[in-house]
């Protein structure tokens, strides 16, 4: 991948990984304000905002094994992300609508990311 083509790639991919979380945040505070849906709301606010924050980190690490950890980081959120998303629904927080767009947003989401993980892993390896 050319130079320009890996900075369009790491910007679309920060305003991607932004505006999922900014959507699970506005869905989150939806919620009603008892003990579970306070529960469910910080869980996701938390794990959501902690994806766009690691690939952003993973954008200026200094070492390959740097940018993979915080991968590695941002994938393991973004599946936390998606079991708080389907435990919403399971406790009927959010619409089956609702849910699958953000279900769907965070495993694309992750599988863009193993896949740039193991590349990475690979020219390392090389």
């Amino acid at each position: 991948m050319a130079t320009s083509e890996l900075t369009a790639f790491k910007e679309k991919m920060k305003l991607r990984t932004k505006r999922f979380a900014h959507d699970c945040v506005r869905i989150s505070l939806k919620f009603p304000e008892n003990m579970l849906g306070d529960h469910i709301c910080k869980q996701l606010i938390r794990c959501s905002t902690s994806v766009a924050a690691n690939y952003r980190a993973s954008c200026v690490a200094q070492t390959i094994p740097t940018v993979i950890a915080k991968i590695s980081i941002a994938i393991e959120e973004a599946d936390e992300s998606e079991f708080w998303i389907e435990f919403a629904l399971d406790e009927k927080l959010i619409s089956k609508a609702q849910s699958e767009d953000l279900k769907r947003e965070s495993h694309e989401i992750a599988s863009i990311l193993i896949k740039s993980r193991q590349t990475l892993q690979q020219k390392r390896l090389a």
